[in-house]
């Protein structure tokens, strides 16, 4: 597998963040080597055809589409991109959160991170356009920059990325695009750096100095899922990952996870798919799953 680190130089921008139109000439390429980054990418499809494995889907590739792919997922293009149409967004979530002055605006994104819902949206033809002219717009302050530029950035890229979370909000009937509250962020902040050796609320609880009623009230609301249902959705995401991505025995993948026993993985794994952990590798193997 191919990890790839942001290069802030890339394509005539010295920033971490940069916008890249498919068909410009900048070196970037569709790989079908399967890949992880170091940073988020939003991919904004005017057209295309072939199709893309992230994580453990496959997405075929329409027009009219976004794609969001969070830092660290593993993914692969397969098909003809010679006359792929789009743009790609591009950011580091620390340079991001630094940008907006807010330590959990990665986690405000519903898109981000989503290991229930679709990591794609349908959008109209002129959402898509309009948002295709905002991209365009940063890309020319981040290559020709002012004194002011910044500010026009920061404009433009928090309404495009406050409406696709509003947009993606209602297309997925969750309660709430953005809560005042910022205790289900802290929460989701905290699991995505946890989930390895942190599975029960009451670690959250603790980690939080709050109740498991508020946590529970506040994740309920916000994601429309019980502490607990976020927690082993997300255990189960990092262990499906490390099934098809790594070359991990059983008994590994339950030493990483703090189970104590390999069986015990085992069990909650068949539990939450119906399958074994064994079952569900071969599977994706095959092409079945």
């Amino acid at each position: 597998m191919h990890y790839i680190k942001f290069d802030k130089t890339v394509c005539g921008v010295n920033f971490l963040l940069n916008v890249i139109d498919f068909q410009s000439g900048c070196a970037f390429e569709f790989n079908s080597e399967t890949q992880s980054a170091d940073y988020f990418q939003i991919y904004f499809i005017k057209k295309a055809s072939g199709f893309l494995k992230l994580n453990d889907e496959v997405i075929t590739l329409e027009p009219n589409t976004v794609v969001f792919i969070s830092k660290h997922q593993h993914h692969s293009w397969h098909g003809d991109f010679s006359t792929i149409e789009g743009q790609l967004l591009v950011f580091q979530d620390d340079f991001l959160n630094n940008f907006f002055s807010d330590q959990y605006f990665i986690f405000r994104l519903l898109y981000f991170y989503q290991t229930k819902y679709p990591l794609t949206l349908s959008i109209s033809a002129s959402y898509l356009n309009d948002t295709l002219v905002k991209l365009k717009e940063i890309k020319r302050e981040l290559v020709t920059p002012k004194n002011d530029s910044v500010h026009l950035i920061r404009s433009l890229l928090y309404y495009i990325l406050i409406a696709l979370n509003r947009h993606y909000s209602e297309t997925n009937a969750l309660k709430e695009a953005i809560a005042l509250d910022n205790t289900a962020y802290q929460f989701r902040k905290l699991v995505e750096e946890n989930i390895s050796c942190h599975q029960r609320v009451e670690d959250y609880t603790a980690l939080m100095n709050i109740s498991r009623i508020s946590i529970n009230k506040a994740v309920k609301a916000q994601f429309n899922v019980t502490a607990t249902e976020f927690i082993k959705s997300r255990l189960l995401f990092e262990i499906k990952m490390k099934l098809i991505h790594s070359s991990k025995t059983i008994s590994e993948i339950a030493h990483e996870f703090h189970f104590s026993e390999a069986n015990h993985l085992s069990r909650f794994f068949k539990q939450k798919t119906g399958l074994t952990p064994i079952a569900y590798r071969l599977d994706y193997q095959n092409g079945t799953s």
